[in-house]
């Protein structure tokens, strides 16, 4: 009897795969922290004899060549992709054998990728689940607008052409086990679902109920902004990532991290929102390990520039170096792990700033207040409406427009109060008077807060 397990990667949205036998099994598109494969193939008493990538992958830093070297499995990628290390290169129609009674068969499902690769598990010469990476998502599909501007609409008439030959050669009773779609931004839309199955996927997914020309025009319409550090993750992968070291972080004092913020170096802390608003190292960055810590930092700071990361915890500390390396943000610079009293110089008190919600920022207006609203969402969230008179700089591109940024005290808001407080703490560092609303979005409306639609602008 086979299994399929799945390896929830949660803050970056992904999903891989540890599926096998009673001795043997494979990883499909293992995170780069492979510990946790290793663990869960032990737990299951079976041997990891092969790890297979659907695609190289432009969201996080892969694991599958280190995993292949530490376990001797055979490491199939496809064909199609240009890579620097020695692999299986797998075309469509190739079979692996992983277990008694249980084979991998590569299915070619170009869209997301032009090499996009599918697997299909069969036990007994039924296929059982399908592994289905950034191809046929539930509900959706991945985007087609990763890998060069002149490719999208090609790509997504492919990916429209790749889901229905699964739909077609598959049973209604398959599991479709995809990589990406819940929470990445590599997936077209967001998953609706856990779990799905190729019939279920005929019901509502669309790519398999519209026509070719209605799913690109529709799919194409509704991309949405691309993290920047995705420019790094496909050339990471293709040359082949170095193994990954999760040793602790060197130790830093009050001093050094006085120092580091005076060169200029990003000093981030890793607390929950309100407890930084409360108090924190002037100067410092807000990026709460319980958001998508890795997605947004990876996507604001400059690549490259060193990092020092401040924790309540070691286990903080930790689980955010665990993430951080998986999009390639492998060494913090340094650590320290405590409260803003261990963190600050002798006679130094930590910096503060008021947080509030909608309701609040209208009161502000009411009164006549000299303030602006800065609306961090990304742009197609704004497109679907927005404060009136609020300026709209995505939080990604903050700590870069400054400049553009009105007088007055920011009032900075977006859908539900995590982004709001990165870039609070960003324009806090910068010297700006800032009121962080944590509140979510439809309470704006709600507060008496005039919001332009797009049928009214």
């Amino acid at each position: 009897m086979f299994f399929a397990d799945v390896l929830e990667t949660e803050g970056l949205g992904n999903r891989g795969y540890l599926a096998g036998g009673r001795r043997a099994a494979v990883v499909v598109d293992p995170p780069r922290d492979i510990d946790r494969l290793v663990s869960a193939a032990a737990r299951r008493g079976v041997r990891i004899v092969a790890v297979a990538e659907t695609h190289v992958h432009n969201d996080y830093v892969t694991g599958g060549l280190q995993l292949a070297r530490l376990t001797g499995a055979r490491y199939l990628v496809p064909a199609g992709a240009a890579v620097a290390y020695d692999r299986i290169p797998v075309a469509d129609g190739d079979v692996e054998e992983i277990d008694e009674g249980l084979t991998l068969r590569a299915v070619a499902t170009p869209g997301h990728t032009p090499h996009h690769t599918a697997y299909v598990l069969e036990e007994d010469g039924r296929a059982v689940a399908a592994f289905t990476g950034g191809s046929l998502l539930i509900g959706s599909v991945g985007r087609p607008d990763l890998v060069e501007p002149r490719l999208t609409e090609r790509l997504a008439r492919a990916q429209h052409s790749s889901a229905h030959r699964l739909a077609a050669e598959l049973g209604d009773d398959v599991a479709v086990m995809p990589t990406h779609g819940f929470g990445s931004f590599c997936s077209s839309t967001q998953s609706d679902g856990e779990r799905s199955t190729i019939g279920a996927e005929k019901a509502s997914n669309p790519a398999l109920l519209q026509d070719v020309d209605t799913f690109v025009g529709e799919l194409l319409a509704g991309l949405d902004d691309v993290p920047a550090y995705y420019a790094h993750m496909g050339p990471l992968n293709a040359s082949g990532p170095d193994p990954v070291d999760l040793t602790p972080p060197r130790p830093a004092d009050p001093e050094e991290i006085a120092r580091r913020l005076a060169d200029g170096e990003w000093v981030v802390d890793l607390r929950n929102r309100v407890a930084f608003s409360e108090g924190h190292v002037a100067g410092t960055y807000n990026f709460e390990l319980e958001g998508q810590l890795a997605t947004y930092l990876a996507w604001t700071i400059p690549w490259g520039k060193p990092v020092t990361l401040l924790a309540a915890s070691a286990e903080d500390l930790a689980r955010a170096q665990r993430e951080l390396a998986r999009v390639g943000i492998d060494r913090p610079a340094a650590a320290a792990v405590g409260s803003p009293a261990d963190w600050v110089r002798p006679g130094e008190r930590p910096a503060s700033f008021p947080r509030g919600v909608f309701a609040d920022l209208a009161a502000a207006r009411k009164r006549g207040e000299p303030l602006v609203v800065l609306d961090v969402r990304r742009d197609g969230e704004r497109s679907a409406g927005w404060i009136e008179g609020s300026t709209h700089i995505p939080v990604h591109q903050v700590h870069r427009r400054l400049d553009e940024i009105p007088p007055g005290t920011v009032w900075v808001h977006c859908a539900g109060g995590m982004r709001a407080a990165i870039a609070a703490s960003v324009l806090a560092a910068s010297g700006r008077e800032v009121v962080a609303v944590d509140d979510g979005y439809a309470a704006a409306a709600e507060a008496g807060l005039p919001v332009v639609t797009p049928d009214e602008s």
